[in-house]
């Protein structure tokens, strides 16, 4: 027997290491892992409770059209039918569940730089996809000067 272990010393310290290796694994997970990790699957369950902490920002596109019928309406008509009111006017639930919508007036976007985040000359983009080189198209107006935000082909 002395024989045997003094002959498989070489296997025996790897498996150690191997099993000490292990251990320290799942010491550190279960530190960083947080405990409703894994209840519906590969995602953390509490998540949800620390996003229902935050205040709700958006109002939704169903909100906005309520009051205002003639921008939706310009906006159904034109390219930018699928693009939601609050992605060019950032979150606007303050106002739009405010008792009183003028005290929560949202600031109009800055045109300058909102058009050009999508619209800028980008080869990672589909052709058909209206693209710009805005310091040549434009020469320096802004894009209201000539388009219709809501519809801009007007």
């Amino acid at each position: 027997m002395r024989q045997f272990l003094r002959d498989s010393g070489h296997l025996v310290r790897p498996a150690v290491v191997l099993v000490v290796g292990i251990a320290a694994f799942l010491l550190i997970r279960t530190a960083l892992i947080p405990k409703a990790f894994g209840k519906y699957g590969h995602y953390d369950a509490a998540a949800l409770d620390r996003i229902r902490q935050h205040p709700v920002a958006f109002a939704g596109q169903d909100t906005c059209v309520m009051c205002h019928d003639d921008q939706a309406k310009a906006r159904a008509a034109g390219k930018h039918a699928h693009v939601s009111c609050e992605a060019c006017h950032g979150p606007q639930a303050a106002h739009a569940n405010a008792d009183d919508p003028s005290a929560h007036k949202p600031a109009l976007p800055d045109v300058a730089n909102l058009c050009r985040r999508c619209h800028e000359k980008d080869a990672a983009k589909p052709n058909d996809f209206p693209q710009v080189v805005t310091a040549e198209h434009s020469g320096g107006a802004l894009c209201t000067a000539c388009h219709q935000p809501h519809n801009p082909h007007l």
